[in-house]
């Protein structure tokens, strides 16, 4: 597997845990539709989030929240378009970007953009 799809994978876990700590359900992972995918579906208090999950080990080209554009965030609508169709009691509905900037020595640096939408 490559190294940034390793990363990825690992910034998911990170993800998990950290939201969950922080009251979030994890509803699934990586759930795709056509070439588009969620990086995490969860729930807190009564509304779904649609979570884009960026990581990073270094800050050298930029912060992992830089690299969500417009184009990814429209993507990540469209995806979460289809996710309500196939699943449509959700009512309370938001899309979200958590950072992640894995640094040195074990330190892990987490942001979470809440209500992001173009």
């Amino acid at each position: 597997m490559a190294a940034h799809n390793e990363l990825g994978q690992l910034g998911e876990q990170l993800a998990e845990k950290y939201l969950s700590e922080r009251g979030y359900q994890i509803i699934t992972r990586n759930w795709r539709y056509l070439h588009f995918e969620l990086d995490l579906v969860a729930v807190k208090e009564d509304m779904l989030h649609f979570i884009e999950v960026k990581t990073r080990r270094t800050t050298e080209f930029g912060l992992p929240e830089e690299a969500v554009d417009e184009i990814k965030i429209s993507c990540l609508v469209e995806a979460g378009e289809e996710f309500l169709y196939q699943h449509p009691d959700w009512k309370k509905v938001q899309f979200d970007v958590l950072s992640i900037c894995m640094h040195p020595h074990d330190l892990i640096e987490y942001f979470l953009i809440e209500d992001v939408y173009f």
